[in-house]
């Protein structure tokens, strides 16, 4: 029994590989036909042209190079037309205000990165010894001028002296002159007649000029004496005027150590970094504040390959990094002789074996132009600020 259901079972199984067999054969000439078919269809349709070769694609591309060509052109043109460089910041003479004068400071101005006129009071160091050391000044000026007030009258004494010396002596110098004319007289009547004069009348006019004559003198001694007098007393004068000038100029400078305890500005502008309060100690040259003046302008650091097409005076335009919407306007004001590198603490040494060209850049001052373009004073911007400027060089 067993035997017979095992041939039973490989007999189904044969039968089985037969069908599917046949089925696979079937499949296969299904799928030939189906295969035939479609290379029928394939070949009956007709075969697309090449990218390459369709007229449009050469058109478009045509008028994508003349585009390209021609807008290089064209942005070539104007770009030649101007200079920039982002190598630029806003620049100003900012004035550094510093205690002349030793001190505490008693007031200070509650102005910072505010705006002052020139003038404003913005502190006050305490006046201390200064106020007395004005006071003793005042008091020597007053001195000086009563003493030339007193040389000035010594001389009028001295003239008045003079005068009545000299109004003395004409007594004496009358007498001397009469008495030389009668000695004169005498001596020609002797000579023309010895027995007209006698000895005694000779020898007694002779007498009366030697006296007359020294009397004369000693008037005139007098009057010298009264002259040397009057210039003692202007050269007094000279020294106590001299005085009022040396005592005037010890008070103006004390006058000038009491302005210096007040700290004004002076210039208008911007008040910025205040170091001190109320209350602080400084000495001279301690740096107080700082003052931006209104006026500005803009250091562009431009190439020195760049200069060949740029004057004095041509338009600039103006971006500021921190207001990049606002276009400013300005004008090339100068050129800095010499680049950037030649005024460095330590100037570079080229005279060396090794050597590599570099550009160097050249400092060219560019000013605002508020009558056509923004006014910079109305916007917060200050020195060291970035900015880009672009020279129309053509």
């Amino acid at each position: 029994m067993t035997d017979q259901n095992d041939q039973t079972q490989e007999e189904e199984q044969a039968e089985q590989s037969g069908e599917e067999q046949a089925d696979a054969h079937t499949d296969a000439n299904a799928d030939e036909s189906n295969a035939d078919a479609g290379d029928d269809t394939a070949d009956d349709q007709p075969k697309k042209k090449s990218l390459f070769k369709k007229p449009i694609f050469w058109i478009i591309l045509i008028v994508v190079v003349a585009a390209i060509a021609i807008g290089g052109t064209l942005y070539y043109l104007n770009a030649r037309q101007y200079e920039s460089t982002d190598d630029a910041f806003i620049d100003a003479h900012i004035v550094r205000l510093a205690a002349e004068e030793a001190g505490t400071l008693v007031s200070v101005a509650n102005v910072d990165n505010r705006h002052v006129k020139a003038g404003t009071v913005l502190a006050v160091i305490e006046p201390s010894g200064q106020v007395d050391r004005q006071d003793e000044a005042e008091a020597n000026v007053r001195q000086a001028n009563e003493e030339y007030r007193q040389a000035l009258a010594q001389i009028d004494a001295m003239i008045a002296q003079r005068r009545q010396a000299a109004s003395q002596a004409r007594v004496p110098l009358a007498a001397a002159i009469k008495a030389q004319q009668d000695l004169t007289r005498y001596r020609k009547l002797a000579a023309l007649d010895p027995n007209a004069v006698s000895g005694q009348q000779l020898d007694e006019a002779r007498k009366e000029a030697r006296q007359t004559a020294a009397d004369a003198a000693a008037a005139r001694s007098q009057i010298e004496s009264a002259d040397a007098d009057v210039e003692v007393a202007r050269k007094q004068a000279n020294v106590a005027e001299a005085g009022i000038a040396a005592r005037k100029a010890s008070a103006k400078a004390t006058q000038t150590n009491i302005n210096n305890l007040r700290i004004t500005a002076p210039i208008d502008g911007q008040v910025v970094n205040r170091q001190v309060n109320i209350g602080s100690y400084v000495s001279p040259g301690t740096q107080l504040l700082a003052v931006i003046p209104d006026e500005m302008w803009i250091t562009a650091n431009f190439k020195e390959t760049q200069l060949e097409q740029m004057r004095i005076g041509q338009p600039v335009t103006i971006v500021i990094d921190a207001f990049p919407g606002v276009e400013f306007i300005g004008k090339v004001d100068s050129f800095q002789q010499g680049a950037g590198q030649a005024f460095a603490v330590l100037p570079p040494q080229n005279a060396t074996g090794n050597y590599v060209k570099v550009v160097q850049r050249v400092p060219v001052r560019i000013v605002f132009d508020v009558k056509n373009g923004p006014d910079p004073r109305k916007y917060p911007i200050g020195p060291g600020m970035s900015a880009v400027p672009t020279v129309k060089v053509r």
